[in-house]
This record gives structure tokens, C-alpha cells and sequence, in this order.
């Protein structure tokens, strides 16, 4: 029954006497009144829970098993850390802001066409600087492998990093934050808290984590106007996952089997190196234009109307 419970708060039910109850639910004032301390708390709990689930996760592996190999070693991994992800997220809207987790921005009516620009956005975006660093002879095509297995598994890995990570940082995170302070700095915290998150990843640099902050602007600019996830999350999927299993970057340095194969040549600081494009100057800029593009574009179309008496 509290497994019910549960899965009826997470996708909103809308049934009766439920959708009554949940109506109440999301009219209960948190149980800690600042965001930002629950930001603050959250954090701790999320790095300790992650600390601990790593450390069980080592004490429980057989590393003499031969089925053990690194790629699987590298699935479980990301599992867990999945799942630890949604449980602190879980626990924390529910007890401590007292919502439901759909309530972060998760419902999808009327936010379709955000979404779709997201997407297309993000393909634009990694095919851009794909085609500069091909124009510039810093990349030549070695050739193709498609391989329908580790294309469907790199599908569902990208889809499942987008969800968790936008639902953390923007959802939480930024929604929190924007309960203390104006939609600015909320959006400034926020992607600093998704760059240092990104800081220990393989083959980073100061670049690729300065390149990671822009991101993180991009991916909430939305969320700070419409309160919905989906822009960022399809944004977030699409330049994953064509950066790596479609084009065969590493996605914030990490490897992944690829549809296309490449050589890359020259400077990391143009080719973003053993990070991934968007460890690149190249990615900064197109970055920085995306920002700007859409903060003009979410200030017209959200600004206030102002009659004149």
C-alpha cells in the first residue's frame, strides 16, 4: 500500500478523492521555510548518499569475477548512482518540501513546443560545432559501425542521465533556490552547483567546466520562465546523445560506443580533447549564443503587459 502511495504522488494521480488530497499536499508549507538551506541540506544528503552507496557498492563487487568486465563495472555504477539520485530527490520533495515530485515540472500539456526546441536545439547545437571542426580539418571521418544493441543501451543511458540530472539541478536545485532569491541568481547558483558536479569528471579541465556553467544557464533559462523540466531535458538528451553515441565525442569524458567513428587533431582547447566537444572554445561560443538567444527571446515573450490608465 505506501508503494501505491507513492507511485500515485509521483505521477500526479487524478482520480476522485485523490486529486483532492494531493491539491492539499501541494498546499502544505515546507517543513524548512528557506530554499536555500534546503538546497544546502540536499546537497550534504545527495554527496552522502552517493559516498555510501559507492563505498557498498566496492565491498560488494567480486573484482576476480571474470564476467566483471569494465563496461559492466561502468553500468552498474551508473545505475546506482540513478537510483540514488531518484531516492534523494524522492525523500527530499516529499518530507521536506512537502510536494509531489511532479510538481517540479514534469507535466507535459502546453509545453510541447518547449520541449521540441529543446531538442532540436541541442542537435543544433553539437552538428555545429561538428561542422567547424570538420571545415577547420581538426576532424576526419574514420568510418561507421552500427551496432543496434550498444545504440539502444547508450539510448536509455542518455535518457535516464538527462531526466535524473535536469530533475536535480534544475528541479530542486534551481526551483529551491528561486524561493530565496530573484530568478538570476537562483540560475547563477544552480549552474555552478552543476559544473562543480561535473569537476571530477574524466579528462576535465578549466575550460570544460567553465563550458559545463554556461550549460547549466542554458538548460534552466527556460525553467526560470516556464516552471516545466522538458525544455531542459530534451536539450540535455539530444546534445548527449548525439554527441557521443551518434558522433563518438566522450560526453563529459566519458567513452561510449559510437555510430561514427573519428580523428580529432589539433589543440584540446578547440577540439574540447579527451572531454568531449563540449570541453571546447568552440562549444563556449556556441554556447554563449544560445544563452543570449534565449534570454532576448524568454524576455519578449514573458515580459509583463503593462496598460496604460
Amino acid at each position: 500500500m505506501p508503494f501505491l502511495i507513492a507511485a500515485e504522488n509521483l505521477i500526479g494521480f487524478t482520480g476522485g478523492s485523490k486529486l483532492t488530497q494531493m491539491n492539499a499536499h501541494n498546499h502544505k508549507k515546507p517543513l524548512i521555510k528557506q530554499g536555500w538551506l534546503r538546497v544546502l541540506l540536499f546537497t550534504c544528503f545527495y554527496f552522502i548518499l552517493l559516498v555510501l552507496a559507492g563505498i557498498v557498492l566496492v565491498l560488494s563487487l567480486d573484482k576476480g569475477n571474470p564476467a566483471l568486465t569494465a563496461d559492466r563495472l561502468f553500468y552498474i555504477h551508473f545505475l546506482v548512482n540513478a537510483l540514488v539520485s531518484f531516492l534523494a530527490l524522492w525523500l527530499f520533495r516529499t518530507l521536506v518540501d512537502r510536494q509531489t515530485v511532479a510538481s517540479l515540472g514534469f507535466g507535459f500539456s502546453k509545453h510541447g513546443a518547449h520541449a521540441g526546441t529543446g531538442f532540436f536545439m541541442g542537435i543544433l547545437l553539437v552538428c555545429t560545432g561538428t561542422l567547424v571542426l570538420s571545415f577547420t580539418h581538426h576532424l576526419e571521418w574514420t568510418g561507421s559501425v552500427f551496432d543496434p544493441n550498444d545504440l539502444f543501451i547508450s539510448l536509455g543511458l542518455m535518457v535516464i542521465v538527462a531526466l535524473y540530472e535536469e530533475a536535480i539541478f534544475r528541479g530542486y536545485i534551481l526551483n529551491n533556490l528561486m524561493d530565496s532569491m530573484n530568478k538570476w541568481g537562483a540560475l547563477l547558483l544552480s549552474a555552478l552547483a552543476f559544473a562543480l558536479a561535473h569537476s571530477g569528471n574524466p579528462g576535465a579541465s578549466v575550460l570544460s567546466i567553465v563550458n559545463i556553467f554556461i550549460a547549466g544557464l542554458l538548460l534552466g533559462i527556460n525553467y526560470i520562465y516556464t516552471k516545466n523540466l522538458w525544455f531542459g531535458i530534451l536539450l540535455h538528451f539530444s546534445w548527449n546523445f548525439f554527441q557521443g553515441p551518434i558522433l563518438g565525442y566522450e560526453v563529459s569524458g566519458v567513452h561510449l560506443q559510437s555510430l561514427f567513428q573519428h580523428d580529432i587533431k589539433g589543440s584540446p582547447l578547440l577540439t574540447g580533447g579527451a572531454f568531449g566537444l563540449e570541453g571546447s572554445v568552440i562549444a563556449l561560443v556556441l554556447y554563449l549564443l544560445a544563452v543570449a538567444a534565449l534570454v532576448m527571446v524568454y524576455e519578449k515573450k514573458f515580459r509583463p503587459v503593462v496598460v496604460e490608465g
